[in-house]
């Protein structure tokens, strides 16, 4: 969904055989019961467990989405300027 931007309801009955909607409610609540922390814990097990498991070659991933309904904010935005090292003065 994050990579293509289509809306839930848009996502091929056919493909999956349910509405996207439903999709949605089963990855809701897969998260909510820890359904994919536990799966990740397990395949890193069983990777470790037969040495296939090499973070020498890690890839770290994310998602930067946009709060529509806008947020709270934390504080002041830090200054991005260029200036001289803290250490420096």
């Amino acid at each position: 969904m994050l990579r293509t931007g289509i809306p839930w309801q848009q996502l091929p009955t056919s493909a999956f055989g349910v509405s996207g909607s439903t999709c949605w409610r089963r990855l809701a609540r897969w998260q909510e019961q820890g359904v994919w922390q536990r799966l990740h814990e397990v395949l890193l097990a069983e990777l470790r467990a037969v040495g296939a498991l090499d973070l020498a070659y890690a890839v770290v991933d994310a998602s930067h989405l946009r709060a529509l309904k806008g947020g709270t904010t934390s504080g002041r935005a830090r200054s991005i300027a260029a200036g001289p090292a803290a250490n420096t003065i």
